[in-house]
């Protein structure tokens, strides 16, 4: 230290820690003269004493005045050294660096200065410091002074420069401190770094592409920043790297992918389009290397197709499309399974419609290319879908049965895709009521009306909830006399009695139309079995004409008046040939209240039916000719249609059985809301005495005996013969008058 102390002279040493910045100015002009003086001579080691000192009593004191003359010092020292600055740099640098975190802000700015004239001198042998350079200049960058910042702006133009000229700068070295500082929120930080990653990526011998998935997502980070300079610095930067992407041979694409997969679910407006212009460009650029990120990718998308903002939903669209051009194969590492998993579990939940319509046409999109496969994960999906019948959207529900009707083109499958229908519409009475004419009207179009009628009757026949099966056979029977896509089906219907296609379909669906009354009604006029229908009207009993049945003949009454029903209503031209059809309708209009509109509908119709058909005795003795309801049952009926072809050519349906097997699931029925009247009464009168309440039973027990006696025909009874018998020779009046 002595030899130092005698080589500087007493006013110098006095001078460096004075208060006053021109002593201390000149203190450092006459100590770099001193060490140049020294350089000369080649006297190194007295150089080292030198700047040994600087440090200890100077950079290091606890004085400020002290720290600053150090610092002007060691500038100083170094501009005298010159060119054999570079072998004293390991001393001189580190305490200048130290300095930009002391405590006093004139102390960090002449740490900035002296930093500044040291890099001048040695430009690149600078780069040896160059992480600690960056780190300590990243904070003086947010520093609270702004003549610090000032100071630390022109250093760090000055890295900037010294970094672009050297090639012994290390990238690698430098990258995990830049990813490290990325996530850092306080604006100059970012604009900092910004500023680096755009000048280290227009050297041509620094390959920031290579790194950029390190730092992507910090630069993502700055697109939401409330400054909108470093938003538009965010987005400069990222747009020349896009254009790099493109004109690049060689890009990982896999691990950015991944970045903007989460990116693309920014609440930020701004950072998602940016996100899914990325994911863009990285489905048309990179294709078959994403293909195990497609599933990810695709999550990403779908919800962006609902976007508020319509820039948003245009690119998310295209990108959509793109991806589900692309032909890859499983063989390929294509994921069935997670695509799949990423359109049911997340999207199809989604509260956007565009977004589940978009889900759903990928999964048909994978059954349609990759049906085996998707085959496999049927049993994942299948109740998905199954309660994606309950959308809200009419396109969405449309879908799904589109969907639905892919995977039941396998028998094993349609077989199951009906009973799943009717355990969902069970299970959801809303559903049916909703969306079953769409959903069964849909399906009869995808996978064959008389197909799908078939099962359902077949689920419904052996249905244990009988006040679900009636309503549901209800729901078909109007579908399938309203409906334009069951045209088809009701032309075979309307063949029942003269082919085996037409006979075969009716006897199917009386099976289950047995559920209700006003459905088998229905049913035989359009089958043109006006005889069984005009019988099972007169099975009826008291308990079935309620609310509901008349809610039902008043629906018929009406359709009776619309176009499908013209074939019948112009038959009635003929009453002489179609008595049977006569005697049905009269029926119906018994059953009626007088006041009802259904009732004035159907007997201003009845009203118009000819009476000049009746002129001729032989046709109408023919016409007439039946049987009594209480013989009915013991003999097949031989035509409906009253013609002599017919007759002949009929397939013979079992009507008698029909009947008996409609009286049997209808005292089911009746049956069960006994019980339930019962158990509506115990449960309300549970309060009375018990004397009271046994009473009551046994009034109710003897009414139920009467109600289930039904008295058989007598023949000493005029009037209940007369009911129950169809039209006679003898009943006629005269010409043109039919007692009915």
């Amino acid at each position: 230290m002595s030899d130092a102390l005698s080589a500087i002279p007493a006013a110098v040493h006095r001078n460096l820690s004075d208060k006053l910045y021109e002593k201390r100015k000149n203190a450092a002009l006459e100590l770099e003269n001193i060490v140049k003086n020294l350089t000369s001579s080649g006297d190194h080691d007295k150089i080292s004493k030198v700047i040994e000192m600087l440090i200890k009593e100077f950079a290091k004191s606890p004085q400020a005045n002290h720290r600053k003359g150090g610092l002007i010092g060691l500038a100083a020292v170094t501009v005298g050294l010159s060119t054999e600055a570079a072998q004293y740099l390991e001393q001189i640098v580190p305490p200048v660096i130290n300095s930009f975190s002391d405590q006093d802000s004139r102390v960090r700015y002449y740490a900035c200065e002296a930093l500044y004239n040291i890099a001048k001198v040695v430009r690149g042998d600078f780069i040896i410091f160059f992480n600690k350079i960056f780190d300590a200049l990243c904070k003086l960058s947010a520093d609270s002074d702004a003549n610090v910042q000032s100071a630390a702006h022109l250093l760090d133009r000055l890295v900037k420069d010294i970094v672009t000229e050297s090639d012994q700068f290390s990238i690698e070295e430098f990258i995990p401190l830049l990813k490290e500082r990325m996530n850092v929120l306080n604006p100059y930080v970012r604009q900092f770094l910004v500023g680096w990653i755009t000048v280290l990526d227009s050297v041509p011998d620094i390959d920031m592409l290579g790194f950029l998935p390190d730092f992507l997502d910090g630069l993502f980070n700055m697109l939401s920043d409330s400054s909108h300079e470093i938003r538009q610095q965010a987005d400069s930067a990222l747009s020349e790297f896009l254009q790099e992407i493109k004109n690049s041979p060689s890009v990982d694409y896999g691990r950015m992918a991944e970045i903007l997969v989460q990116r693309a679910a920014s609440p930020d407006e701004f950072t998602r389009l940016t996100a899914i212009t990325w994911i863009n460009e990285f489905v048309k650029l990179g294709g078959d290397q994403l293909v195990r990120y497609y599933a990810d990718i695709l999550g990403a998308i779908l919800p962006c197709i609902s976007d508020k903002e319509e820039k948003i939903r245009v690119v998310a669209r295209e990108t959509n499309e793109e991806l589900r051009s692309i032909h890859v194969e499983p063989s390929d590492g294509f994921d069935v399974g997670a695509i799949l998993s990423v359109a049911r579990s997340r999207q199809l939940s989604s509260d956007f419609e565009a977004t589940r319509i978009e889900a759903l046409n990928w999964i048909s999109t994978l059954l349609n290319k990759h049906r085996t496969e998707v085959l496999c994960f049927l049993n994942d999906i299948f109740d998905t879908l199954l309660k994606a019948l309950s959308d809200s959207s009419d396109d969405v529900v449309l879908l799904v049965l589109e969907v639905h009707a892919g995977v039941a083109k396998d028998p094993q499958h349609f077989r199951q895709l009906i009973v799943f229908l009717v355990h969902n519409f069970r299970a959801d009475n809303s559903l049916l009521e909703r969306r079953g004419a769409l959903i069964v009207r849909r399906m009869c179009v995808l996978l064959d009306a008389e197909r799908v009628y078939r099962e359902l009757s077949t689920i419904l026949e052996g249905e244990d909830n009988l006040d679900f099966a009636s309503t549901m056979v209800q729901a078909l029977n109007l579908i399938l006399l309203t409906s334009p896509e069951l045209s088809k089906l009701r032309d075979l219907l309307k063949g029942s009695l003269v082919n085996r296609e037409g006979k075969e379909l009716f006897v199917a669906l009386y099976t289950s139309w047995c559920h209700s009354p006003m459905a088998i009604i229905s049913l035989c006029l359009l089958a043109q079995a006006y005889q069984h229908a005009s019988v099972v009207i007169q099975s009826l009993v008291e308990e079935d004409i309620n609310v509901k049945f008349l809610v039902q003949l008043d629906k018929l009454i009406r359709l009776l008046e619309t176009p499908i029903f013209t074939y019948l209503r112009l038959q009635l031209l003929e009453p002489g040939r179609y008595t049977w059809l006569l005697k049905t309708l009269y029926g119906l209009l018994m059953l009626l209240p007088q006041q009802s509109a259904a009732f004035k509908i159907l007997r201003t119709r009845l009203k118009t039916v000819p009476t000049y058909s009746f002129s001729t005795g032989n046709q109408i003795g023919r016409a007439t000719s039946g049987v009594p309801f209480s013989q009915y049952k013991h003999q097949n009926e031989d035509g409906d249609l009253e013609e002599d072809n017919i007759n002949s050519s009929h397939q013979g349906i079992n009507f008698a059985a029909r009947l008996q097997q409609f009286e049997n699931v209808q005292n089911l029925h009746r049956g069960q809301a006994r019980t339930r009247v019962n158990y509506s009464y115990h449960t309300s009168s549970s309060s009375t005495s018990k004397e009271v309440r046994r009473s009551e039973e046994q009034q109710q027990q003897q009414q139920q005996q009467q109600q289930q006696q039904r008295p058989p025909p007598s023949s000493t009874s005029s009037s209940v013969a007369d009911n129950n018998r169809p039209p006679s020779r003898s009943s006629r009046k005269g010409p043109g008058q039919l007692q009915l």
